[in-house]
């Protein structure tokens, strides 16, 4: 039977891709909450609103798409079978990193490291340590912000899929968010770039072994460059 082709006549009609509030059609996360415990994950974990957009990352990254108990919109999950991807992102202005601690009636305090983002006392000093170790300390006992970095990107090997953003707590991401600035900054335009999940792993100094997986935006080359790229190109 024919597919019903009433949108040709009236192309203007056809609905778009429905997406977030915020005009995301998925969040890449690096984790889980499984019972009161976060999980980490080794490998990309996609959600999304859409079971279409679910199923196009579960042909392009693996896994199985799923539905998990959430009170957002993005009830659709993929955990895929990879720990890397290339990403397009549109410059400098798709990253970006502040400082927030959330209590039990929600923010309470958000600052750029050295100011004031909230609105009752925008632009003072934010009252934070100015060594980095002490605001670690502060963060981990629940006293002090943490870092909030937000990427938001599209996906190399499906461009059109739509506009997904990631959202990192990770101190080592937020330490290196100048040095990725720069690279983005570089270039004109959009940009090609890798997002994964790198492994660490090291020996305490008490002899306990530790590892975890950390989230690394490698930027690659311009966007308009890679797309004249062989599609075997391994960068």
């Amino acid at each position: 039977m024919a597919g019903l082709r009433i949108f040709e006549t009236d192309p203007a009609a056809k609905p778009k891709r429905r997406q977030f509030a915020d005009d995301f059609v998925g969040r890449f996360r690096s984790g889980r909450q499984v019972g009161n415990r976060p999980e980490s994950l080794k490998t990309w974990r996609v959600t999304t609103n859409e079971v279409e957009t679910a199923d196009a990352i579960s042909k392009l990254m693996g896994g199985t798409p799923a539905e998990w108990e959430t009170t957002g919109e993005d009830f659709n999950e993929v955990i895929t079978e990879t720990d890397k991807v290339l990403i397009v992102i549109n410059g400098p202005k798709a990253l970006t990193a502040d400082m927030k601690l959330y209590g039990r009636q929600g923010l309470i305090h958000h600052c750029d490291g050295v100011q004031s983002l909230m609105e009752e006392d925008k632009g003072e000093l934010c009252g934070c340590p100015a060594l980095m170790e002490d605001r670690k300390a502060q963060a981990k006992t629940g006293r002090g912000p943490s870092p909030y970095t937000n990427l938001v990107f599209r996906l190399a090997e499906d461009y059109d899929l739509g506009v997904f953003r990631f959202q990192s707590t990770a101190w080592k991401l937020a330490e290196v968010i100048h040095e990725i600035d720069n690279e983005l900054s570089a270039y004109s335009g959009e940009v090609l770039a890798e997002l994964s999940l790198e492994l660490v792993e090291f020996t305490t100094k008490a002899g306990r072994d530790v590892s975890y997986r950390k989230p690394v935006v490698k930027v690659l080359k311009a966007w308009a460059d890679a797309v004249s790229d062989d599609a075997d190109t391994d960068y």
